[in-house]
């Protein structure tokens, strides 16, 4: 039946991932619709208890990951090339930066760039050990917390599956899929029903984690556009909002990754660029030039305590706001990140994709949330203040930026350039969503109906209007509770995903060879020898006489210069013992197996 309904649509994808996919989404946003309340205290309830319970977990898996990169980089699987070994990367390096700032974190940075550091300026995450707000210390912490939520951390969350899909896609050319990362394990099973729910899974997290970026970057365009041209904060303009974004996004959809995402990328970073430069050089610019050295130091040095820091004694929940959420909601939309990732990255070596990939956007995440960080403390130690009451008292996080702004020259007409800028970033987003949501459907990238993509940007935009109008909490709160549950079961898969590539690399680059060193006879101190020469020692008896023993070291089988692995491995080929060629025939070894 499934199948029928399929061609009668004309459609081109997997009919049970593709439905069964449409059908969770659709339950979704009719439930969360009619029976609000219920399903509003239902997911509040699970949300808490997943917080309470399973936070450790959230936190010790993204530090865990970061580390297995590390070491996947520098192994002798760094050389790996994602693709066919003469082929040059399809995209330069500049354009290649562009679509991964785009794509992944770009949109974050205009929302939380002001908003982040300020909140932790007001409300310190560490004020249990004696961190007073609005001090030097909590300006300090509150730059060591931004770079750790904005910068390795975070790319090591969309680094992980990129590497995989690269690998499993360009390597072994599997499907786009998540489940191909399970190749290793599960083999030819990856088509059944086992790869099948992983795929459904991994297209419902990415709607849902995408849901929550397109909600943030929606609370922060109408923030803007209120404080800008006065249009109220209302559920109706958030409609609006959403609506025109997700229109625009069909149309860049409808254009191509070439002339739609490449271009809008592009445009982004430019953009985004000389918006930077406007505040670092109108601002307090020695002030902030030193102060992202600074607290780059200090993030350094703090980054092993942050990396694993869990409020243990003072049990606040603040983290549970902050670093959970930002994990969770991370890793939703990685899959769709990682496959974007892995498309654009064919050609490169997993060493330079992971160097690539987790120093990029963190050195760009620094400069960006050092010079608006600080910028921002200037703000409210030298000029009065009032962002600290705004973002933290208020609870006005959305409107941050356009907070900032109001202390520059050209207020106006720079808050409209940063909404254009929100809006660019969010129509990216949910153009490229839409494209890798397609493709895990369908399981390959060649052509397929322009329609399939338009429903999953419609589908996006859906969830993300559900979430924020038609829950019962409703705004950053409906966002947050959601996204902390669909979180868990891509923590739980992450590291099946590290088993599976190590597995698949080793089955493909090969084991190393045991290394072959020489063989020593036993060494003992010159009376011990005589004693045992003796006849007469009353000890004898105890001895190996077939043990050879010596005074001076020496070896019983050849330096390890002469031990050939090559002969070693094929031995079976040659006589045992006497003479074995070369490989190059130019002369013989005397080779000893002893």
């Amino acid at each position: 039946m499934l199948v029928r309904l399929h061609d009668t649509l004309r459609l081109r994808t997997t009919p049970s991932i593709f439905f069964a996919s449409a059908l969770v989404i659709i339950l979704f946003v009719l439930g969360t619709i009619f029976f609000t309340d219920a399903l509003d205290t239902g997911v509040s309830a699970a949300s808490e208890w997943l917080l309470t319970n399973l936070g450790w977990f959230y936190i010790l898996g993204v530090t865990v990951f970061l580390v297995f990169l590390i070491y996947i980089a520098a192994s002798r699987y760094g050389r790996v090339k994602l693709g066919p070994e003469d082929e040059e990367p399809e995209h330069s390096r500049g354009a290649w930066f562009a679509m991964l700032f785009a794509a992944g974190i770009g949109s974050i940075l205009m929302f939380w760039g002001v908003a982040e550091p300020v909140s932790h300026l007001g409300d310190p995450p560490r004020a249990s050990l004696g961190i007073e707000p609005g001090t030097v210390a909590a300006a300090t912490d509150a730059m060591n917390f931004t770079y750790y939520h904005f910068t390795l951390h975070t790319w090591t969350i969309f680094t992980l599956p990129a590497l995989c899909f690269a690998y499993f896609i360009h390597k072994r050319n599997l499907p786009p899929r998540v489940s191909s990362i399970f190749q290793p394990i599960l083999g030819e099973r990856i088509h059944g029903p086992i790869g099948k729910l992983i795929d459904v899974v991994a297209i419902i997290g990415t709607v849902f984690g995408v849901a929550v970026s397109i909600g943030l970057g929606t609370l922060q365009i109408n923030s803007g556009l209120a404080q800008t041209i006065g249009i109220p904060e209302s559920a109706l303009w958030q409609l609006v909002i959403i609506g025109v974004v997700c229109g625009l996004a069909t149309i860049s959809v409808a254009l191509g990754l070439d002339k739609g995402i490449k271009v809008l990328s592009n445009i982004n970073i430019v953009i985004a660029v000389l918006l930077l430069i406007f505040v670092l050089a109108l601002g307090p610019t020695l002030f902030m030039t030193r102060g992202v050295f600074e607290s780059l130091g200090t993030y350094i040095q703090e980054l092993p305590k942050l990396a694993l820091w869990n409020d243990t004694f003072a049990n606040t929940g603040w983290q549970n706001s902050w670093t959970v959420f930002y994990w969770a909601w991370t890793i939703t939309w990685s899959p769709f990140v990682g496959i974007f990732i892995a498309r654009i990255s064919r050609g490169r070596t997993i060493r330079q994709f992971v160097i690539g990939v987790l120093a990029i956007p963190s050195a760009f995440s620094i400069i960006w949330f050092g010079v608006f960080g600080y910028a921002s403390f200037d703000i409210e130690f030298n000029q009065g203040g009032g962002l600290v009451d705004r973002v933290v008292e208020q609870g006005d996080v959305p409107g941050a930026l356009f907070a900032f702004l109001e202390h520059y020259p050209l207020a106006g007409p720079m808050s409209v350039i940063a909404i254009a800028l929100v809006v660019i970033f969010f129509v990216t987003s949910v153009d490229s969503a839409a494209l890798v949501l397609d493709t895990m459907n369908n399981g390959h990238e060649d052509f397929n109906p322009l329609g399939q993509r338009i429903f999953w940007a419609v589908a996006v935009g859906l969830v993300t209007a559900t979430l924020l109008v038609f829950s019962g909490s409703g705004g950053l709160e409906a966002l947050q509770s959601t996204i902390i549950l669909v979180g868990l079961p891509f923590f739980v898969m992450a590291y099946f995903q590290m088993y599976a590539l190590m597995r698949a690399l080793r089955e493909d680059a090969g084991i190393l060879p045991r290394v072959r060193v020489r063989r020593w006879k036993k060494v003992l101190p010159p009376e011990e020898v005589e004693r045992r020469e003796d006849g007469n020692d009353a000890f004898n008896e105890h001895y190996d006489e077939a043990e050879e023993i010596v005074v001076v070291p020496e070896a019983i089988e050849p330096a390890p210069e002469f031990a050939d692995p090559y002969v070693d491995t094929h031995a079976h080929k040659h006589h045992r013992e006497g003479t074995l060629a070369s490989r190059t025939g130019s002369k013989a070894r005397h080779y000893d197996h002893g």
